[in-house]
């Protein structure tokens, strides 16, 4: 197994990316979609989460409302910190338990974690770091016309998260994301030319 971190600003295309990735043969490990996991009733950061913000959090189902909860946390920056200290210790153990299972295989496993310039490349080992890259305005305005956020919601998100200039302070490889799809399907065909260059590396010297 070899892994590589991904990570990129919201709106900028981070995703997509990982999908193409994917479609190569690499095997996911979404940070995301394991934040989503781990505040599912009857989890222990569920209850955690309902006993910060209580129940105006919760939808009808009695799950978590995460638009609810988004609009408390990108307006205030110590409840964003609240949710965070739930939230990213079991993300991180689950990622870490998903790594384990990958130990023994030959696998490219993609560990996509957008928090990953704050600290997670020593935490998870990995053998690079890939970022996805466009400018703010652009990121902003895809968030307005393909996600629908408001401009207002659109900055918000965007400023809470770490500086561009930080982020790629940490990259390895960079996919600067501001053209067409087929000009990004290329720049990920590179990217995967690198990680495979990474592995032969690996295992020359294993």
């Amino acid at each position: 197994m070899i892994a590589i971190g991904l990570t990129g600003g919201i709106g900028s295309g981070k995703s997509t990316v990982a999908s193409m990735l994917v479609e190569r043969g690499a095997v996911l490990i979404d940070a995301d979609v394991l934040a989503r996991e781990v505040v599912e009733p009857g989890r222990e950061a569920f209850g955690k989460v309902r006993s910060r913000f209580g129940d105006d959090v919760l939808a009808a189902d009695g799950s978590l409302d995460r638009a609810a909860l988004a609009a408390i946390v990108f307006a205030d920056a110590a409840a964003r910190a609240d949710l965070n200290a739930i939230v990213h210790p079991e993300v991180g153990r689950e990622m870490l338990e998903r790594l384990a299972q990958e130990a023994d295989t030959d696998h490219i496993v993609i560990l996509d974690i957008p928090l990953l310039a704050e600290g997670g490349r020593d935490r998870y080992r990995v053998a690079g770091v890939l970022v996805v890259d466009c400018p703010l305005e652009l990121a902003i305005e895809r968030l307005v016309t393909q996600r629908e956020m408001s401009r207002n919601d659109a900055e918000r998100r965007a400023a809470a998260q770490i500086s561009r200039e930080e982020r790629l302070r940490v990259a390895d490889f960079i996919i600067m994301n501001m053209g067409s799809i087929e000009e990004l399907a290329e720049m990920v065909r590179r990217a995967w030319e690198w990680i495979e260059s990474l592995r032969a590396e690996a295992a020359a010297t294993s």
